[in-house]
């Protein structure tokens, strides 16, 4: 059974003559520990697809199932569940809270589910030391470089293990130094297991998931998968 499945997907915004169609009879699935990129220019649909599968947004048409649950069938409270268990969300403006420690920001989302103190701690230390940021625990984000900062929302993603990465614009704000390492973090998690996915502008980060899905005007144009490495 596939991780992700949409079937016909439809998302409209607006009214009347003014409503848009973002994305229009999209149809697509991807399996458990994929790497896919999903491309496409501005206003392609591409970051409204993101919203969709990471449970942000509700489909206007159609059927999400994720994991086997039928998505729009879901509540509030479920929903914020999944997003907050199953989904490691990296943005591409790091989205930390600058009064906060490295450690703090990532600690963060993990109150939300209960943890225990020293519990949050040991996942927040555990994660900031996968990245390589082990030394960095107790530095504010104005204290480090975009690519730390970027590491840092890396870490704050996986601290609870879910199974599935969905990055937006992850290289965006990094000069290329740095997007390399960013790139090659989400490689070591996609071999560890996660299914990560990439939504991207860029070509270049787009042809090194081993699975691209080109979007334009809302629609699905191609899908290509290749051996990588």
């Amino acid at each position: 059974m596939p991780l992700i499945e949409l079937r016909n997907i439809t998302k409209l915004y607006g009214s009347g003559e003014s409503q848009v169609a973002a994305l229009e009879d999209v149809s697509l699935t991807i399996n458990r520990g994929e790497f896919v990129a999903i491309a496409g220019a501005s206003g392609s649909g591409k970051s409204t697809l993101m919203n969709l599968l990471g449970c942000l947004d509700i489909q206007t048409s159609g059927e999400y199932k994720l994991d086997g649950m039928t998505v729009n069938e879901l509540s509030d409270k479920k929903l914020s569940q999944i997003r907050n268990r199953e989904i490691g969300f990296i943005f591409q403006s790091f989205n930390l809270i600058s009064g906060l420690t490295a450690k703090e920001n990532v600690e963060l989302p993990l109150i939300y589910r209960g943890l225990s103190s020293n519990t949050r701690n040991e996942l927040a230390v555990h994660a900031l030391q996968k990245v390589s940021l082990g030394n960095r625990l107790n530095h504010f984000p104005r204290q480090m470089s975009g690519g730390q900062q970027q590491r840092v929302a890396i870490a704050r993603a996986i601290a609870s293990e879910p199974p599935v990465i969905l990055a937006d614009e992850p290289t965006g704000n990094l000069d290329s130094k740095c997007g390399r390492e960013v790139m090659r973090i989400l490689y070591d998690l996609n071999a560890q297991g996660k299914t990560v996915i990439i939504i991207t502008h860029d070509d270049n980060v787009a042809e090194q998931a081993a699975r691209t899905i080109r979007i334009s005007d809302g629609h699905v144009i191609s899908d290509i998968k290749r051996s990588c490495g």
